[in-house]
């Protein structure tokens, strides 16, 4: 039996909690509250085939939800992160650190179940649990204590890259599905391989630099990392090097893009670590690895290939290649793009670039203040390895660690991933997205970025 298309305060008028303060019984109060809500939610046909007055009922019941939510963490995030880590003595991934949130305070975070669930639908048939994880961790980012342990808890390696160290220091080659990764004259060269659709990136992507990077900073025989876009498969770009494409925005619009294990986790994970370095438990003088890193650009750097020149040591740009960050015609926040344009370049030309969708060509004056060299395309290869010799200097290490204090200190960076983490799960599901990527067919959506056609 569903609900009737009746208003929905005549079908939700379970009274909010009043939280006292005490977790335990302010945890009582939202798991019951939120029972009662998901009991009502479960009668409720599935988002596609709901009336307009069954949608208003659903709308409200969720929306009441995450103001509880909310508030409960307003009292408790410092506590709530405590009891999830014992102590502060566990380290936990995005993901299992929400999951466990589930489990230990039901009714604060979707369950795995009720991921799993949405996982399957189209973006703009999800009822957007994705913004309950981005309350909590909201909320664990901007509690200075549990949000400086979550984020250094964030900088030691994958499972994945632990399991593959031994073979990559012995062989110095691996391939990752959509990066392959090789050290050559004690450079790692970690190169974006999603041939197919320009480098956009995807889950998999995510995963697979995050466990290059790892590599490359685990590896001892490696002083310097690369980054560098592959030779891709698509017709106009028919064997060219091409940086990345930015955001797979068919995944958006299909529901494939994880807001956790891709958008959080690219910022706090993989990108963070090219900046801050990887933690192990057996470093000394100081507990992380840290290495320089080049990024070479290969005809273009579009959305989050673009973010990723920001966390480099140095930038080597093709004379015909360009720069964008296309997030006003997407609609969602460019990553940490806001935060580091706008140190590197001023904010008057990151608002051209972000809010107005300014493309930068290499070849501009302004793209120097993202670019460190701008050379024949023909010259990259030299180029890049010139540069990647320069930064193997003894001394590179200590000077860029103390340059990233004093550009972009922890406390600061926590602070606007907090924010972060809140506007860009309000930014998935909100109703101009959902339009816009529900224009991308299969297999566009890097061309529609490049004007260019399959």
């Amino acid at each position: 039996m569903t609900v009737s298309a009746a208003p929905a305060a005549e079908q939700w008028s379970t009274p909010a909690p009043v939280f006292s303060g005490s977790l335990p019984a302010d945890a009582e109060a939202l798991t019951t509250y939120a029972a009662e809500a998901e009991k009502l939610l479960g009668r409720l046909p599935v988002k596609p085939d709901r009336t307009p007055g069954q949608q208003q009922v659903a709308a409200e019941v969720i929306d009441d939800q995450r103001r509880m939510r909310s508030a409960f963490l307003r009292h408790h995030a410092q506590q709530v992160y405590e009891e999830l880590t014992g102590g502060l003595r566990e380290q936990h991934s995005l993901s299992d650190l929400v999951f466990a949130a589930a489990e230990a305070f039901p009714g604060l975070a979707p369950t795995s179940a009720q991921m799993a669930a949405e996982r399957g639908l189209c973006q703009a048939d999800k009822d957007g649990r994705e913004i309950d994880q981005g309350i909590f961790f909201h909320a664990m980012l901007a509690s200075p204590q549990a949000g400086t342990h979550l984020l250094q808890a964030l900088l030691r390696p994958t499972r994945r890259a632990t399991s593959l160290i031994g073979e990559f220091s012995r062989t110095g080659s691996l391939r990752l599905g959509t990066v392959t990764l090789e050290r050559v004259d004690g450079a790692a060269h970690v190169t974006m391989c999603n041939g197919r659709f320009l480098n956009a990136e995807d889950n998999q992507l995510v995963d697979d630099l995050e466990t290059a990077v790892d590599l490359a900073l685990l590896d001892d025989s490696v002083r310097v990392g690369v980054l560098r876009g592959g030779k891709m498969t698509h017709p106009r770009y028919q064997g060219r090097r091409v940086f990345c494409a930015g955001i797979n925005l068919v995944d958006l619009h299909q529901g494939r893009i994880s807001y956790v294990d891709f958008l959080l986790r690219r910022e706090l994970g993989y990108i963070h670590k090219l900046i801050r370095g990887v933690r192990t438990d057996d470093a000394w003088p100081r507990p992380v690895v840290e290495k320089p890193w080049v990024a070479a650009v290969d005809t273009f750097a579009i959305g989050g290939g673009m973010q990723l020149l920001f966390a480099a040591d140095h930038v080597v740009c093709a004379a015909d290649a360009y720069l964008s960050l296309p997030a006003a015609q997407e609609g969602i926040v460019p990553g940490m793009a806001n935060l580091r344009l706008t140190s590197l370049a001023g904010g008057r030309l990151s608002r051209q670039v972000i809010l107005s969708g300014r493309k930068l060509w290499a070849h501009e004056p302004e793209a120097r203040l993202v670019c460190d060299e701008v050379v024949d395309p023909k010259l990259m290869d030299a180029a890049v390895r010139a540069a990647a010799a320069r930064l193997a200097s003894p001394a590179v290490v200590a000077n860029r660690h103390m340059i990233n204090l004093a550009e972009e200190p922890v406390d600061r960076f926590r602070a606007y991933a907090a924010e972060f983490a809140l506007e860009q799960a309000l930014r998935l599901y909100s109703t101009d997205v959902i339009d816009k990527v529900g224009r991308f067919s299969v297999g566009t959506s890097a061309d529609r970025r490049t004007g260019t056609k399959s």
